[in-house]
């Protein structure tokens, strides 16, 4: 297995826990508000909300956070909770389609600045959420991405979809299975509601060795 390149270049990632996660949750909240304000999510953020949104991962017992950073700045961030532990908007879906909750662990947002794409960072961010799901006995895994039509007039030229990379690493949509949340788009003076399609995986399929490829 060869080695990623995040490490080669002397970043790390890892989870963080207890005080380091608290100092680290403005910085977390400014990058999530930056990357999420591109296509596809073109999410124009408040402050505020980021903060309270973040802390629920510092009050939930099986929530692990884990950081990107290049020296001491944090350049990615990746979250993720026992399904058990979210907020009803997001089992909703998966109960509305019969479907337990019980063992199904959900990988939060994934964000990471454009000049550290490439390098291995988005597999070892689904690394550490999936051990730690294997490590609080759960057997499934999820996270959702937001629908946007193929001619949204937003969508830039050379975008490319993560399809691919989800793929990669086993995971599928499941028919059925979406949630509907609103925010307010870059440039619009009012919120809208969006489809968030779930993506899911067995996780007693995960090979002894991750893959590490390029997402």
């Amino acid at each position: 297995m060869s080695t990623p390149r995040w490490k080669t270049r002397g970043m790390t990632v890892q989870p963080v826990t207890g005080a380091a996660l608290v100092a680290a949750l403005p910085d977390v909240a400014a990058l999530r508000m930056a990357v999420f304000r591109d296509f596809p999510y073109l999410y124009d953020g408040d402050l505020a909300y980021e903060r309270d949104y973040l802390e629920a991962f510092i009050k939930a017992s099986g929530a692990v956070v884990v950081l990107a950073k290049d020296g001491g700045r944090i350049v990615g961030a990746s979250t993720g909770m026992p399904m058990s532990e979210a907020g009803d908007e997001w089992s909703a879906p998966f109960i509305a389609a019969g479907r337990g909750i019980e063992a199904l662990f959900y990988c939060g947002e994934s964000v990471l600045l454009p000049e550290y794409r490439g390098l291995g960072i988005g597999h070892s961010f689904f690394i550490h959420r999936e051990g730690q799901a294997k490590g609080l006995g759960l057997s499934e895994s999820c996270f959702c991405s937001v629908v946007r039509p193929d001619d949204h007039p937003a969508r830039p030229r050379e975008y490319r979809a993560n399809d691919a990379f989800w793929r990669k690493r086993g995971y599928a949509p499941l028919e059925g299975v979406v949630a509907a949340f609103a925010w307010k788009d870059v440039g619009r003076d009012r919120e809208t509601t969006k489809p968030l399609q779930f993506w899911w995986r067995d996780l007693t399929a995960l090979n002894r060795q991750e893959p590490v490829t390029r997402p």
